[in-house]
């Protein structure tokens, strides 16, 4: 249950910061934070990461039903111990919801973060693609640990 409170935050929290961008932010309006590096910046997106298929919304529907069907069912049958994969799949789970609520209510992906690394224009992403990027990213050093564990 603990794993579901965690998908609940980031849904919370990632539907929250998109109604304030919507609500107070005109779209393609930009606030510095922090000069060249950072910005809250009003984007929208109809497709996926760096705004690759556009406009394929019944694709996105399809699949995301799919992933949100496949963490619920992995989350479930993952073992106690094995804490940091259900953090990283209660991550993911969040994130993918939390885009997920955005297509089917607003038809696009709201997105504000807007950073610069190493004066790489980054694509505009939100709390939701954040969360589905530290998830996988816990799952990817969790598999390498859990590799290494079985090899001792």
């Amino acid at each position: 249950m603990f794993y579901y409170v965690i998908a609940l935050f980031v849904i919370v929290l990632d539907q929250v910061s998109k109604w304030i961008i919507v609500k107070e932010m005109e779209y393609g309006q930009s606030i510095t934070i922090i000069d060249n590096v950072l910005y809250i910046t009003s984007h929208r997106n109809q497709g996926a990461a760096w705004g690759i298929l556009q406009g394929k919304m019944w694709f996105f529907y399809l699949i995301t039903v799919l992933v949100i069907i496949g963490i619920i069912v992995f989350l479930n049958r993952l073992p106690k111990r094995e804490v940091w994969l259900k953090v990283a799949l209660a991550l993911m789970l969040g994130g993918a919801i939390g885009n997920f609520i955005d297509r089917v209510i607003r038809k696009e992906v709201v997105d504000f973060i807007h950073t610069y690394i190493f004066s790489y224009d980054f694509p505009i992403f939100n709390v939701a693609d954040s969360s589905l990027v530290v998830g996988v990213a816990i799952m990817f050093i969790a598999t390498i640990f859990e590799g290494k564990r079985k090899k001792e």
